[in-house]
């Protein structure tokens, strides 16, 4: 690693790293990376040492997705950098093999959150006014403690109540780059047919 030293002294010694170990090394990195990395996070923590560009870093994340494509796992950018994943077409052969079992969240909780998805930036009075009925406080707790929501501050109002947004956790669970991907809603009039 680059002594702490060298960068006081302003005298970091960039090493030269050919295309088929920075290949391997950014492979590697988002193998064993426990959240998605972006090209900025690869660049800051695993290849501080060597003498490497953006655009070099994103040229050999195209390779690799190039390589695993049409594979057992592919390498998607979703909204906070890239990942390996299974393609969709796989994932209900492999569902078995998945030992938890996914989180049941009521038709409340998934509601609120395509409110906030949608409508963001809204306040809890809006989200009730839409849905007809009171948001519980355990129904924001849950969506914060799965940092699917956050505060983005507070509205102009009398009161000034709490404006909520989606996070970057919340595209990254569902593999979205961003809120252009949500769905299109569909027309009130084939909600009530």
């Amino acid at each position: 690693m680059v002594k702490l030293t060298e960068v006081i002294a302003g005298k970091i010694r960039y090493k030269d790293i050919d295309d088929d170990k920075l290949q391997r090394l950014v492979e590697a990195a988002l193998f064993i990376a426990d959240k998605p990395l972006s090209v900025q996070l690869l660049k800051r923590d695993f290849l501080i040492e060597y003498r490497v560009s953006n655009l070099r870093i994103r040229d050999i994340i195209i390779a690799i997705q190039a390589h695993y494509k049409g594979r057992g796992v592919e390498l998607n950018k979703v909204a906070s950098g890239y990942r390996f994943q299974t393609p969709a077409d796989l994932s209900e052969d492999l569902a078995h093999l998945y030992k938890e079992k996914a989180p049941k969240y009521s038709r409340a909780i998934l509601e609120t959150l395509a409110l906030i998805a949608y409508k963001q930036p809204i306040t809890r009075g809006e989200i009730e006014d839409i849905r007809g009925v009171a948001v519980s406080s355990n129904i924001i707790k849950t969506l914060t403690e799965r940092n699917w929501i956050k505060t983005v501050g507070h509205k102009e109002v009398p009161g000034r109540p709490v404006l909520y947004a989606s996070t970057q956790e919340f595209l990254d669970y569902f593999s979205l780059t961003s809120l252009d991907q949500l769905p299109a809603l569909m027309p009130v009039a084939e909600l009530i047919d």
